[in-house]
């Protein structure tokens, strides 16, 4: 391919310039579900805004929605090539519990070859080290090798509820002829992957009610209702202590993986179920009996409590029956169901669970498809190509438990391809205290961005 070495020499000499820029927007406490940071959230989008200006973008549009902004870009070289959508998140998780942070998580910190920092792998780093791929290439040859478009949220932690509208009402500007999504992770830095599959995510919140108030439990206890004793109920039959989910219509709809699919779940050949053990430091995988933790891990669904609240919970004794209770409950589920109608099945099942005497109410917070993605594609198929020469070893192809709504949203109202090419690790503490990201995959994630960009030239 041509341009290679002068791509990668460029990207070597300037690597320490990438790491400042992603230092700098790192310190943005850009939190999309915190409404005291919304003037942050729209710092990091101008800040973005500003980066893909200085890449070569002519005048990139801050467009104002509903909820957080979204940055839009294109740079369009030659109706003959292909035109790729970029798709990335500058919006980042909360950070408690923040007592076991490290250092700050707003004060980027780099150590033993990584960087520390809420967003520094999902997806401030990865949108950077495109970034740099598109720098380069403009620095070397004075524009990318093909037409491109960029699309940038602030409410990926939040639902998205903001792009999905959007993205419907702009198909055409939107059109392209496949989209690159940096926002997944491989399973070392010696095993590179590309992701063939997401399950979707279905978010709610359980609240139950009792009395009308608080009540003492001398007076009052053996008659009144207690909806904490009632959540617990819930809770424990949904998902019962052989972690099977007790929703009958998810369960009947459940397809078998392929025989491939199984043989690669039951011989663990990249010995992830190892990786798993010593990165969460525990000595037995949790799950459904039956299924191998590769399947579990990423196609079976699943049922998470996140949240408990109600009652008295601090220090010293207060002998109240509360009033009200709440959970927060999400389910990941298999890329061929529809959440919201899942959504209708966990509510029968809450229904059937309840126990009488209390007011139940399950509301839907945000919900997003999962999304398959065919191996043979060739957007798919050149990525492959980028990863080995880059890696110096092929690609796996990996289905993943974690949930990106916008992939499906492009596979189905823009009718593209999705490539899921991320560079995060699996020890990255996405979402978790002390989020890091290795700087060798931000340096290989930049040449490997660079290079694929060079094979969808025509």
């Amino acid at each position: 391919m041509a341009h290679t070495a002068q791509l990668t020499e460029y990207l070597q000499d300037n690597l320490s310039t990438f790491t400042d820029k992603l230092v700098d927007w790192l310190k943005i406490p850009s939190i999309s579900t915190l409404p005291e940071h919304k003037d942050d959230v729209h710092l990091a989008a101008l800040w973005i805004q500003n980066a893909l200006t200085e890449t070569g973008f002519t005048e990139p549009e801050l467009i104002t929605t509903e909820g957080h902004p979204l940055v839009y870009a294109h740079w369009l070289v030659d109706p003959a090539q292909p035109t790729l959508l970029i798709y990335g998140h500058y919006d980042v998780q909360p950070t408690d519990p923040l007592e076991l942070w490290n250092n700050p998580p707003f004060e980027p910190t780099i150590k033993d070859g990584n960087i520390y920092a809420r967003g520094a792998s999902d997806d401030k780093g990865q949108i950077i080290l495109v970034l740099a791929a598109l720098k380069a290439w403009s620095a070397v040859a004075g524009k990318p090798p093909i037409n491109i478009k960029i699309l940038f949220e602030g409410e990926e932690e939040a639902g998205g509820a903001s792009i999905a509208t959007y993205v419907m009402n702009n198909t055409e500007k939107l059109a392209a002829d496949a989209a690159l999504i940096c926002d997944t992770h491989m399973p070392s830095t010696n095993q590179p992957s590309l992701i063939t599959g997401l399950r979707g995510i279905l978010y709610t919140e359980l609240k139950i009610n009792g009395a009308k108030t608080d009540l003492h439990s001398g007076s009052y206890g053996g008659v009144a209702p207690n909806p904490i004793h009632a959540l617990c109920h819930i809770i424990s039959q949904l998902k019962t202590a052989d972690n099977k989910i007790q929703i009958p219509e998810l369960q009947a709809a459940i397809t078998a993986p392929t025989s491939a699919e199984k043989e690669f779940y039951k011989n663990d050949p990249l010995g992830i179920e190892q990786s798993l053990l010593t990165e969460m430091g525990i000595s037995e995988l949790i799950g459904e009996s039956g299924y191998p933790p590769l399947e579990r891990l990423g196609v079976r669904p699943t049922l998470e409590v996140h949240g408990i609240a109600g009652g008295f919970t601090t220090a010293g004794a207060k002998t109240v029956i509360p009033a009200e209770a709440t959970a927060k409950i999400s389910l990941r589920i298999p890329p061929n169901f529809d959440p919201n109608e899942v959504f209708i099945w966990l509510t029968r099942s809450v229904k059937r669970l309840s126990p009488k005497g209390y007011t139940v109410q399950l509301t839907n917070i945000h919900a997003g498809s999962g999304v398959t993605v065919e191996q043979n594609n060739p957007f798919i198929a050149k990525a492959a190509s980028s990863l080995e020469k880059i890696y110096s070893k092929p690609p796996v192809f990996l289905k993943e438990g974690g949930s990106i709504p916008i992939a499906a949203l492009f596979n189905q109202e823009l009718h593209m391809p999705v490539v899921l090419m991320g560079f995060a690790l699996p020890d990255d503490n996405i979402h978790a205290p002390n989020e890091k990201f290795n700087l060798q995959q931000f340096f290989l994630g930049m040449q490997t961005v660079a290079d694929y960009l060079g094979r969808l030239k025509v």
